[in-house]
């Protein structure tokens, strides 16, 4: 392998990864509380790699909307883990679920020949009402958190969408033929079977959920120029080239390379950096971009050189944005569809990438290939991870 990789004991690699469907809110995955939809991807990646229960080190797990409480501790006792391993949720509200694997990454590096489960999970349909306490000890419910002072505007996502549309002429024809692709990118995955391998059936009320509800047979581009702007009067960002909110949860197994040797890994991703970064508040969608940027730059790469990347499409108008600045083609990206077609389910969706990418290069197996998984999140932030697909045997 190549020269740059640290040494066995602490080079950072995925060698298992796994999800749930990703489902629409309030749709087929209602009744599950999020504990519920991580702790069968947990038991689905230890019954995969073989790894001992109680040979975790750490359960990482990413939340953004959930009710608190260490749904990582929750999730993995309700996996049948031992008390013995800890839990420990971070919340980066949208990139939550890879800044955990990233996490577990820098985890891997500082040494200690470790185990990690890393991931992240949103029960949307069961997130908790919250609210503020009024002066008089009442409540005042409100919808979303607040990400920065009001001095930067603290703008609602969708009104940030139409900001990054404007400001780097990503024009409606643009965003809902890439909204149409991703759905069509998508039907085709399912189609040929290329999610499940990666989906852990989940165990409901209503029966067995098996795959994902979010893809659509019936848009066209006709379909797609009928919806009205639904951010700003007049804008270009529509309920079709949206993503939907959605629950899922999604997780990797993270240990060393001599470790990941032991334990009879055949092939991973070898994780060769991570990278979170700031912009502007009211461009929250170009995050992504910049992290990814910095990433590329220390390693000496361009966009046009990876070969499979993922990235969270909240709004078509932002991730062509990214694209665009980072020199990406956008048909060369997201291959089997993404969040417009399959939903956004917060604290997972950083993870669901992460899981796809190692699907891809596994499916395409070529030792080398170099991976990009980036997403942006509220309040002005991007994260990105470096990947490098190997055979470890």
């Amino acid at each position: 392998m190549a020269a740059d990789l640290l040494p066995a004991d602490r080079q950072p690699v995925i060698i298992a990864a796994r999800r749930t469907p990703v489902c629409r809110t309030n749709g087929a995955l209602r009744t599950l509380r999020a504990h519920e939809l991580l702790a069968p991807v947990l038991s689905g990646l230890l019954n995969e790699t073989a790894a001992a229960p109680g040979a975790v080190s750490d359960v990482i797990i990413g939340n953004a909307v959930g009710g608190g409480g260490n749904v990582a501790r929750l999730a993995l006792l309700e996996a049948g883990l031992p008390v013995g391993v800890p839990g420990i949720t971070v919340d980066r509200q949208c990139g939550s679920g890879l800044d955990a694997i990233a996490l577990a990454a820098q985890l891997v590096a500082a040494g200690g020949d470790p185990l990690y489960l890393a991931g992240g999970v949103e029960s949307t349909s069961t997130a908790p009402l919250r609210a503020h306490r009024n002066s008089d000890g009442g409540p005042e419910f409100y919808a979303r958190a607040q990400f920065v002072p009001a001095g930067f505007g603290d703008p609602d996502m969708g009104v940030a969408a139409e900001t990054v549309a404007r400001r780097y002429g990503i024009a409606r024809d643009r965003q809902d033929a890439f909204a149409l692709g991703s759905h069509r990118k998508a039907l085709e995955a399912v189609a040929e079977g290329r999610y499940e391998r990666e989906i852990v059936p989940l165990a409901t009320a209503g029966g067995t959920v098996t795959a994902d509800d979010g893809p659509r047979r019936g848009l066209t581009p006709a379909v797609m120029g009928r919806f009205p702007a639904a951010f700003v009067p007049g804008g270009t960002v529509t309920a079709g080239n949206s993503c939907f909110d959605a629950d899922a949860a999604s997780a990797v197994v993270m240990t060393s390379l001599q470790r990941a040797r032991g334990l009879g890994a055949e092939d991973g991703l070898l994780v060769l950096g991570t990278c979170t970064a700031g912009v502007e508040p009211d461009v929250l969608g170009v995050g992504a971009a910049e992290a990814a940027r910095r990433l590329l730059s220390d390693h000496g790469l361009e966009g046009a050189g990876l070969d499979l990347v993922e990235f969270n499409e909240a709004f078509a108008s932002q991730t062509l944005a990214c694209f665009d600045l980072l020199g990406i083609d956008p048909a060369r990206a997201n291959l089997d569809g993404g969040a417009l077609a399959l939903g956004h389910a917060y604290g997972a969706s950083g993870a669901v990438l992460v899981t796809r990418l190692l699907a891809q290069a596994r499916r395409a197996s070529r030792p080398g290939s170099l991976g990009l998984a980036m997403i942006s999140s509220a309040g002005g932030m991007g994260t990105a991870a470096l990947v490098r697909f190997e055979r470890l045997a």
